[in-house]
């Protein structure tokens, strides 16, 4: 049988986190509390355990109800992954069953899983909807042999650059650092033609994620030209968000806030930086990724239900809207964001 638990306000859900191997900061009750604040996605989590029993297993999911893009659940929005925490065939199947039963019955337009190691290719009626390459970089070796790794003209030499450069580096959580790595987000977005995400999304994951969650900002002359927003659980630092202030990017910016991120999960004893997924088109993105001496896997995401993304596919309106966003006024920009981003998540 299979029961339907709230992991906001379950305490067993926590612990069992806490042991989970596959477990992420994903599944975590902040990214979870976080999604629900802004979006108002209300999150549950299917299990074999019994009320009282404790947790085995766990799949997490969001319901997110949309007049625009229709209503579905997805494990989970706005995450890279989120792998299914069963370890048992049969509960998995019995999970699945009620997965399926809950996209017939319900009428849910799709189910969307998002998991990275577990292969669902057998499972009856669902069907592939995305792939993505996945990144993650292996912690456990000195920094001096981590160096040895990265590219040398891209990435070595451009961190001496900032040095020679004077960029100062600061890190945190505080509202003015947000600030600034807000400032630098929205003419990111924009140049990937993109709007940016609610500024209210940034001030709870603060609020949720606690000190597990680092801004990391350099700057030149007191003007903030690279910024990288990062998520920690257990021994995984997770690089989830990025921007630059394009007319700086030959100061090597970038690579100094991420070379100081490594070097903090280095001294906190962090096994793995996990450098999220790059679409298999933005070769830019993934030889960025490669240069750091990164190991690729295949990410797919997996669907009962109508196939596709909802908000980058191709066609006459995505290309029109994405034109738009290009020309945009910043205010507009923001506000298109913070209108759209609950429907598409």
């Amino acid at each position: 049988m299979i029961h339907e638990i709230n992991p906001l306000r379950d305490p067993r859900w926590p612990e069992f986190l806490s042991r989970h191997p596959h477990a992420s900061v994903f599944h975590s009750s902040g990214w979870l509390e976080a999604l629900r604040r802004t979006y108002n996605y209300q999150p549950l989590a299917l299990t074999t355990s019994a009320p009282g029993e404790e947790l085995r297993d766990g799949f997490v999911v969001c319901r997110v109800r949309s007049w625009l893009t229709g209503n579905r659940m997805v494990s989970l929005p706005f995450s890279d992954h989120c792998e299914l925490l069963v370890d048992d065939r049969e509960a998995l199947q019995s999970i699945m069953a009620a997965l399926h039963d809950e996209w017939k019955v319900n009428g849910w337009k799709y189910i969307e899983i998002r998991p990275v190691e577990l292969d669902l290719r057998a499972t009856a009626e669902l069907s592939k909807s995305q792939s993505f390459c996945l990144h993650r970089l292996d912690l456990h070796p000195s920094l001096e042999n981590l160096v040895k790794g990265f590219h040398d003209n891209c990435v070595r030499r451009k961190i001496r650059r900032a040095e020679r450069e004077n960029l100062t580096y600061e890190e945190g959580r505080s509202e003015p650092l947000l600030e600034k790595f807000y400032r630098m987000l929205v003419p990111t977005r924009r140049r990937q033609l993109l709007p940016p995400q609610p500024l209210a999304w940034f001030r709870n994951l603060i609020a949720c994620m606690g000190d597990t969650l680092k801004i990391h900002v350099a700057s030149k002359d007191g003007q903030p030209v690279a910024s990288i927003l990062t998520l920690r659980h257990k021994t995984v630092l997770v690089y989830k968000y990025g921007c630059s202030d394009g007319r700086f990017n030959n100061l090597g910016g970038t690579q100094l806030v991420f070379w100081k991120a490594i070097q903090d999960a280095k001294s906190s004893g962090l096994k793995e930086l996990d450098m999220g997924r790059s679409d298999w088109g933005n070769l830019g993105l993934m030889k960025f990724k490669d240069r750091w001496g990164a190991s690729r896997s295949n990410l797919t995401y997996w669907r009962y239900g109508a196939a596709g993304p909802e908000f980058t596919s191709a066609g006459g309106n995505a290309h029109l809207a994405r034109w738009l966003f290009g020309h945009m006024p910043n205010g507009l920009l923001t506000a298109t964001g913070s209108l759209l981003y609950k429907h598409v998540g």
